[in-house]
């Protein structure tokens, strides 16, 4: 990790803006019944939506992943899954975060994939098993305090006002992260390994 600084400023990147969806999807049903006013049976229904989008997402990705660079499905998956976040963060209607989680469940198919790829092309096997057991520990910790800032929040501001916020602070934070995903001088580490 200390030899191989971007990959893990990359790695850990991914894991830092997917504490944001992490901490949003803690408070999911409460937010989505008691600010959206959605029923049990809604919610149960925007989940299994969410579901068919994942699936679409993976039959085109399985498609045109032979012409998608690392670094595009990195950059495109990132962008819209904070889109999503936004749109569902501002839902006030069934259909307003159900487009919201339609375009969650597609794009975080390709973020997924291509941070997973990036992820095995650049850590050695010999090392992976070690290095994640690290990324994991400090995804676990920083998980548990992001529940507990934002169940705090919650309660000072307004589960919409803590939702909005986390939604803003991760799509600023994947502007970011893309450019460093997008950086020539570390172009070589992004193409396929195979």
């Amino acid at each position: 990790m200390k030899h191989n600084r971007y990959v893990t400023g990359i790695y850990l990147g991914f894991i830092v803006v997917l504490l944001c969806t992490f901490a949003m999807d803690a408070q999911e049903v409460v937010f989505t019944q008691q600010e959206v006013g959605l029923s049990e049976v809604d919610y149960t229904l925007l989940i299994s939506i969410t579901g068919i989008g994942s699936v679409t997402g993976a039959i085109l990705l399985s498609i045109i992943s032979n012409k998608l660079s690392l670094r595009m499905m990195i950059v495109v998956g990132l962008t819209f899954v904070a889109i999503g976040y936004i749109i569902y963060a501002f839902s006030w209607s069934f259909i307003s975060i159900t487009i919201g989680f339609i375009i969650l469940g597609f794009f975080l198919v390709f973020l997924n994939a291509g941070m997973m790829t990036f992820y095995q092309n650049n850590i050695p096997i010999d090392l992976m098993g070690r290095v994640t057991s690290i990324f994991d520990l400090i995804q676990s910790t920083l998980q548990v305090l992001i529940v507990l800032v934002v169940g705090l929040l919650a309660d000072i501001i307004s589960l919409r006002g803590t939702i909005v916020s986390l939604s803003i602070s991760m799509f600023v934070l994947s502007i970011m992260y893309m450019f460093f995903v997008l950086k020539p001088t570390h172009v070589k580490l992004y193409q396929d390994a195979s």
